[in-house]
């Protein structure tokens, strides 16, 4: 039940903002269901093929050359077909929930993806020609098995979403402090021990979710990061939050339930924008449990 709360909190604070893009706008253009009434429109731009049970994607789409969003999720793709790649207008691009075991190389020719889209496959390998894609605003790669991101992702200087959990991520490359727009940073379920000091130069970042790795300690120039709301670091090994924690003046969520917590930094009462504190599962004292509440007066608090 508290897996659940934490996970509703986080999500919901994330559902409005980035369903947006994901999702075909009819107001737009027209969206068609089929390869076959797209082609009957000689500037169709929109196509949803999810949940069609498909092995391969026609040949046949080559000819939509101004689509601009295509949706393949749920479908059975093991790897890219070619076609995909022609598409050189497309914007958004769902292959969420298939079986593709790779990125292609190839994928910089896409240059005008906003939104790339491969959460739940079986990915273990980013090209470096990630780096091409110079106006991807928001790359979900979660529930794969990537073990690396390439140097490249520094060039990708308009990301302002980046999901990479549920992978099997240890480190990042230093270049991700070039991202200078990233709001949201999702880390959670890696092998990650520490976090490293370049992350703390990410100053538009909103939201960094760390949860369930195996952190031992928290960088105390974490108060670099002024814009962020919600910090995610439950189910780690932390010992103790660094004093500089409370400089966080937008902080609204924070959760560091299950690790082993004694108690919170002094000077609680600077975050006065905290609206939620999920404490659960930390050897805190009913004394140390007093202070919180006596600091946070305004802030709901889950011991």
């Amino acid at each position: 039940m508290n897996n659940i709360l934490v996970a509703s909190l986080f999500f919901w604070s994330l559902s409005i903002p980035l369903s947006v893009a994901q999702n075909a706008n009819p107001l737009d253009a027209p969206v068609y269901g089929s390869i076959k009434d797209a082609l009957k429109d000689k500037n169709a731009k929109q196509l949803n093929l999810r949940d069609h049970d498909l092995f391969y994607v026609s040949e046949e789409i080559e000819k939509l050359k101004d689509l601009q969003f295509l949706n393949l999720m749920r479908n059975h793709l093991e790897k890219w077909d070619a076609s995909i790649l022609t598409l050189k207008k497309l914007e958004v691009l769902n292959l969420k929930q298939n079986a593709l075991k790779y990125i292609p190389d190839e994928l910089g020719i896409l240059n005008k993806l906003v939104r790339l889209n491969l959460t739940s496959n079986e990915i273990s390998y980013v090209p470096k020609t990630l780096g091409e894609l110079k106006n991807i605003r928001f790359l979900h790669l979660s529930i794969n098995t990537i073990i690396s991101i390439p140097e490249t992702i520094g060039n990708c200087k308009a990301l302002e979403v980046l999901e990479l959990d549920n992978n099997q991520l240890s480190y990042l490359p230093a270049s991700i402090s070039k991202l200078s727009k990233l709001k949201v940073l999702d880390l959670g379920y890696n092998q990650f021990n520490e976090v490293d000091e370049n992350w703390m130069q990410l100053e538009s970042l909103e939201e960094l979710n760390l949860e369930y790795n195996q952190l031992q300690k928290f960088p105390s120039r974490i108060q670099m990061l002024q814009h962020l709301k919600t910090l995610i670091l439950n189910n780690n090994r932390l010992t103790e939050l660094p004093e500089t924690v409370t400089h966080l003046q937008n902080l609204e969520l924070l959760i560091v339930s299950n690790n082993k917590l004694h108690q919170l930094p002094n000077n609680l009462k600077s975050l006065t924008n905290l609206k939620t504190l999920i404490l659960i599962g930390n050897p805190i004292s009913l004394k140390e449990k007093e202070r919180i509440k006596m600091e946070l007066p305004n802030c709901k608090i889950y011991f």
